[in-house]
């Protein structure tokens, strides 16, 4: 019989609230505790069945106690933990795949302060979402009743941070000419791992400008979320004043990396996605690409043009790593800034991106602007949110009226998506909210945004 639980925490309704599709996201203390965690370490035990397991964290005040407790739940079912301390998710996929256990991290990414959250995978960082696990694993919290095991096992500790910064490096060595980078971590865990890699480059090569190194969970500066404009705006600014190469800018744990321009201008992770894919193309000519259904239709025009395959696949990092493993491909992009790597275990990392990045730079006397203007071919609209109390309902309105349009298909891969030769929108529901999320791209300007008012004007006056 299950148990009444000790904590409201572990009562089914919110802990059916807080195990999402990808991952576990919830306010701390209200939804997610010491006790949730705790349960959780031992329901990944009995679901999982990891031997060891390797656990982190990022910066935010709750993250090392929930840490602690998930690695005290864990034990007391028997296995072992692994404690690499303060890392970036990338870095503990790395420990994941390097050490060859299951994993976990602590974060909430780019969530607000009052957020955290869990991030699992099992050895070689395979995630694990709600059809490979998730779901088992918030049953059996829900379930309790976990019986202590026979052994309970240990807790050790290990530094990761210089290995995780060679094998990066490895993969994407910066030679060429010296460039001066701006970076705003954010007061994220890029603050803890750019001095890591950077260090190892040496400033022979890179003049590194920080911003927002301080590792503070409350966030002080701005959101730890660079997919927003206005989280872009100081490094921008510090990109002009210091007349530097390039700024990258991390979320709050550090796997997703945006670029601006020596002009201030963001860069699109579109374009980012096309630059990185012509980079392991000419390592492996004719490999697989991978990319969302929202990157821009520039990404796979340029891998067919530089003779690889692409394959589209529907948004969400479950969807690219299983779509990486069936096709064996090399990399994988999308435009929400995601990036991964067959030779990082098909995880993603925002500083390996980083990296490809600054290789590319330092190899021509190139500005980036110049660089890039190869692989920016259309103008994006960026994912609009609108509030639709029947999402279905909506989404079936836009079909109908583009249903007899010359030239359009659809499909609905992931919500809908209507294609045609100047342009193409998407619209697909959010998984966890009542939100409609558009993205649209055109040939030009007026193309593009003609299409999305069009769609927006559908959208909202049905809302």
């Amino acid at each position: 019989m299950p148990t009444t639980p000790a904590s409201p925490s572990l009562e089914a309704a919110n802990v059916g609230a807080i195990f999402k599709a990808y991952d576990v996201r919830g306010i701390v203390p209200d939804q997610l505790d010491e006790e949730l965690a705790r349960a959780t370490g031992a329901a990944f035990v009995e679901v999982v069945g990891a031997p060891v397991i390797v656990v982190g964290h990022d910066m935010r005040p709750s993250s090392p106690g929930l840490a602690g407790a998930f690695a005290a739940g864990a034990t007391a079912a028997g296995a072992d933990v692994v404690m690499i301390g303060l890392a970036s998710t990338d870095q503990l996929y790395f420990a994941s795949g390097h050490l060859g256990h299951a994993g976990v991290m602590f974060t909430a990414s780019h969530n607000p302060a009052a957020y955290n959250g869990m991030k699992m995978c099992r050895a070689g960082a395979v995630p694990i979402g709600s059809e490979t696990g998730l779901a088992e694993i918030r049953d059996s919290v829900v379930g309790g009743g976990h019986q202590p095991a026979i052994a309970t096992g240990s807790i050790t500790e290990e530094d990761v941070l210089e290995a995780y910064a060679a094998h990066l490096l490895s993969l994407a060595p910066v030679d060429g000419r010296r460039l001066k980078v701006v970076i705003d971590a954010g007061s994220g865990m890029a603050g803890l791992t750019a001095p890591a890699v950077f260090d190892r480059i040496g400033s022979d090569r890179i003049e590194l400008v920080p911003m927002y190194f301080d590792l503070d969970g409350t966030f002080p500066h701005h959101e730890a979320n660079p997919i927003e404009p206005a989280n872009l705006v100081d490094l921008q600014e510090r990109v002009l004043v210091e007349r530097a190469d390039i700024g990258l800018a991390f979320d709050g744990d550090a796997d997703r990396c945006f670029l601006v321009d020596e002009q201030g201008r963001a860069v699109s992770p579109s374009t980012l996605t096309a630059l990185i894919a012509s980079r392991e193309l000419a390592k492996e000519p004719g490999a697989t690409i991978i990319h969302n259904l929202i990157t821009s239709r520039a990404v796979p025009e340029i891998v067919t043009d530089l003779g690889g395959a692409p394959v589209r696949t529907r948004v969400g990092h479950s969807y690219i790593k299983a779509t990486m493993a069936e096709t064996g491909a090399i990399f994988g992009g999308e435009h929400s800034g995601h990036f991964y790597f067959r030779d990082f275990w098909r995880a993603d990392s925002g500083m390996l991106a980083a990296l490809h990045a600054l290789a590319a730079l330092a190899e021509t006397e190139q500005p980036l602007s110049a660089l890039l203007a190869d692989y920016e071919r259309y103008v994006v609209s960026g994912e609009i949110n609108s509030t639709v109390a029947d999402q279905a309902a909506v989404v079936a309105t836009i079909e109908a009226a583009y249903a007899d349009h010359a030239g359009v298909s659809t499909d609905h891969l992931d919500g809908l998506t209507v294609t045609h030769d100047d342009w193409w929108f998407n619209v697909r529901p959010s998984n966890t909210e009542p939100l409609l999320r558009l993205n649209a791209e055109g040939r030009d300007r007026a193309t593009m945004e003609r299409i999305r008012d069009e769609v927006l004007t559908t959208i909202r006056s049905d809302a």
